[in-house]
């Protein structure tokens, strides 16, 4: 079907596609939640501290270049078939994006607003509070629209591999049985899913 033909299948296919919707949206969000909440503490003390950044360095060097993909074989034989495999590669995926990112963000805070601080009798925690986390914030969200992308494009690969349910295997399945409005369908509700994801990003940085 063409793109004219294809908007009307997503109403048509409706009920098998909002289940797989919800199970899709529910992993990326919970491993984008996992992935950052681990990453960002550790990003920080990376790029503030030179002890930890000399232990962590090397650990990312050689582990951020790995296309984090060719670990779903290893996390289905540890993790079963369930949601546990994707999530966790999503976010081990999500987590070096993130990491990476606010720890050269925090690095680059000048270090004159550090020592003025510090002048006026500010501690450790009021300086983070204060001045190296406002200062990574918009990095850190670059990161995170760019991350939801390339979350969902793993999203989509884990599903379609190893999967039963979720947009992924809609996706794969509706192709495999030459559906190709039913795939079609399929596409465009997964790039509905990385629009809401990008656009939420969005609103969270403007607040």
């Amino acid at each position: 079907p063409g793109p004219f033909d294809a908007f009307p299948m997503v109403a048509q296919y409706f009920d098998e596609l909002w289940p797989a919707f919800l199970v899709s949206l529910y992993r990326v969000v919970v491993a984008m939640l996992i992935g950052t909440v681990l990453a960002i503490p550790l990003g920080l003390a990376c790029g503030r501290s030179p002890r930890a950044d000399a232990v962590f360095a090397p650990i990312l060097y050689f582990l951020y270049p790995l296309p984090k993909v060719v670990l779903l074989p290893v996390l289905i034989v540890l993790l079963g078939l369930a949601d546990a495999p994707k999530i966790v590669l999503i976010a081990i995926t999500v987590f070096f994006q993130v990491l990476v990112t606010v720890r050269d963000a925090s690095k680059s805070v000048p270090e004159q607003s550090i020592l003025s601080m510090r002048s006026l009798g500010a501690s450790r925690l009021d300086i983070y509070r204060h001045a190296i986390v406002p200062a990574t914030l918009p990095e850190l969200f670059t990161a995170l629209r760019i991350s939801s992308g390339t979350a969902v494009a793993i999203l989509f690969f884990a599903e379609g591999i190893a999967g039963s349910t979720g947009l992924g295997y809609f996706i794969v399945n509706a192709w495999a049985l030459l559906a190709y409005p039913k795939m079609f369908a399929g596409i465009i509700a997964m790039a509905l899913l990385g629009v809401i994801l990008y656009e939420l990003f969005d609103v969270a940085e403007r607040r």
